[in-house]
């Protein structure tokens, strides 16, 4: 049985780039379905926020569309009020990385508020990297590797091939003007790698120990993929 730690936001609002609050989360289908298959393969899981706050989730990502229909909605919903991960979570700052044998950040816009600044993070998953420790992060999750520094202050992934939510699926959802910045982009200047897919549709990267997904359609395929790593 393997340890796995969830890096999950704290954050239920995004602040745009004229200081509206647009209300977010983390997305459901990216933390229920890893979170599902993580179990069934018999391993344990714990969740991390900043400040040990329970992670709220993004309640467009509740709604049967964006779930891929009412029977997964309906799923998402019922693991997001009773799975006691998402109740009890650990506060970030305590967390010792040797602890846990793997490490994953689901998405959603909240991490772009307060996961893309945590330093512990940053130190968690560049622990984690330094230590060859299975890492999975999906869509907006990948902010969470913007605070993530090496010995000399440049990025600690800079190089890594990954993929996230992408400038042009940022624009589809019609956030893009309102955005203080975009994933992307931000990940591009700071030395990552960033293979884009076509909006919307599944599309994971591994390299090395590193899997990414690009959007809440990844999920699936990374927590798979993740698995393989972990064995």
């Amino acid at each position: 049985m393997a340890k796995i730690l969830f890096i999950m936001t704290g954050a239920n609002e995004w602040t745009l780039n004229d200081g509206a609050k647009h209300t977010t989360g983390y997305w459901a289908e990216e933390a229920v379905v890893p979170l599902e298959a993580f179990k069934d393969a018999g391993h344990q899981v714990t969740v991390a926020t900043p400040g040990g706050v329970v992670p709220p989730v993004d309640p467009v990502s509740l709604h049967d569309d964006p779930a891929g229909g009412a029977e997964n909605a309906a799923r998402y919903r019922d693991a997001v009020a009773n799975a006691p991960e998402f109740a009890a979570p650990v506060d970030l700052a305590s967390v010792d990385t040797a602890d846990y044998d793997a490490v994953y950040v689901p998405g959603g816009h909240g991490p772009m508020e307060d996961l893309a600044a945590d330093a512990d993070a940053g130190r968690v998953l560049t622990e984690a990297l330094t230590a060859a420790k299975p890492l999975g992060l999906v869509c907006h999750g990948l902010a969470a590797l913007l605070p993530a520094q090496g010995p000399d202050g440049a990025n600690a992934f800079a190089g890594y091939r990954i993929t996230g939510f992408t400038d042009r699926e940022e624009r589809l959802g019609d956030l893009a003007d309102k955005a203080p910045w975009l994933l992307q982009t931000r990940l591009e200047q700071a030395g990552l790698r960033f293979e884009a897919g076509e909006p919307f549709t599944p599309h994971v990267e591994v390299d090395r120990t590193v899997v990414t997904g690009q959007n809440p359609q990844s999920s699936h395929t990374a927590a798979d993929e993740l698995l393989k790593l972990i064995g």
